[in-house]
């Protein structure tokens, strides 16, 4: 295969905190990043709605020539990964792979607690797909995991609200609920990529020794590592330190938050699907 830049999708502007850690990590690669502002959020669709579209993205980053694909989505990841790797990639091309977050998160995130009672904080369908306490349970069958749903917290953070009193408002909110239904809770899961922009606040309101976890770090480690264990994997993926962006929605608009989330300057193309 000829060698094509590792693609990273997302419903928008999340997975730019995680690419850019992957940049970090692995710099000398090539990415190419998707974001489908036009149709997000994805959090409040049904099943068959995100793994329809998170199929069609999918779809064009192999056209595009990525022969790997990070789905750098929670709610992606929940809904729509499985399926693709299971029935769709072997009548695609059996050489071609695609990968979550929520796997190499669940990994490793036990050995962060003490009290092995762990948080997760996400979107509505990543919290009512129930994958992160299935796949805990699989490599930490001791750790207790509780969820809370926060369904405003992406709009706070797309619409430049997360410093602002009512990011204080919804912020609290969620974190007093998650606490109170489990006071034990040492460590607190950011289970999607948006949040990483309310660290601030959301440490404002939870205890000094919680752990708070988000999962750049964590995906880009994992992938360096996934790398090193396929070498005919990491031979396809080209390397001349390349970043292009895509969006389906207003580049202007995607642009400007882009920016915020990746840390530096942005400049994206129209997509449409």
């Amino acid at each position: 295969m000829k060698p094509g830049p590792i693609g990273v999708f997302d419903s928008g502007y999340g997975g730019l905190t995680v690419l850019k850690e992957m940049a970090a990590v692995l710099p000398q690669f090539d990415y190419l990043y998707l974001g489908d502002n036009a149709r997000a959020p994805y959090g409040t669709k049904t099943y068959d709605t995100v793994y329809e579209y998170t199929l069609q993205c999918v779809k064009w980053f192999f056209n595009q020539g990525c022969s790997l694909v990070i789905l750098a989505c929670n709610t992606a990841s929940a809904k729509a990964l499985r399926t693709i790797q299971q029935n769709d990639l072997p009548l695609i091309d059996k050489n071609k792979r695609v990968l979550g977050v929520i796997r190499p998160t669940s990994e490793i995130i036990g050995h962060y607690s003490r009290t092995k009672h762990v948080g997760v904080l996400g979107t509505t369908g990543t919290v009512q797909s129930g994958s992160y306490v299935i796949e805990i349970s699989k490599f930490f069958p001791d750790v207790k995991v509780t969820q809370q749903a926060c369904p405003e917290w992406v709009s706070l953070v797309e619409e430049n609200k997360y410093n602002t009193p009512e990011a204080d408002v919804y912020v609290k909110k969620h974190i007093d609920n998650i606490l109170s239904e489990d006071s034990s809770i040492d460590t607190l899961l950011l289970a999607c990529t948006h949040y990483p922009l309310l660290m601030d606040k959301i440490r404002q309101y939870t205890p000094e020794s919680t752990n708070i976890i988000s999962q750049g770090k964590i995906v880009a480690e994992s992938l360096k590592e996934y790398l090193e264990r396929h070498p005919l994997m990491d031979d396809a993926c080209s390397k001349t330190g390349q970043k292009n962006f895509f969006t389906t929605g207003n580049t202007k608009d995607f642009n400007s938050h882009a920016t915020i989330f990746f840390g530096s300057e942005i400049r994206s193309e129209k997509l449409v699907l």
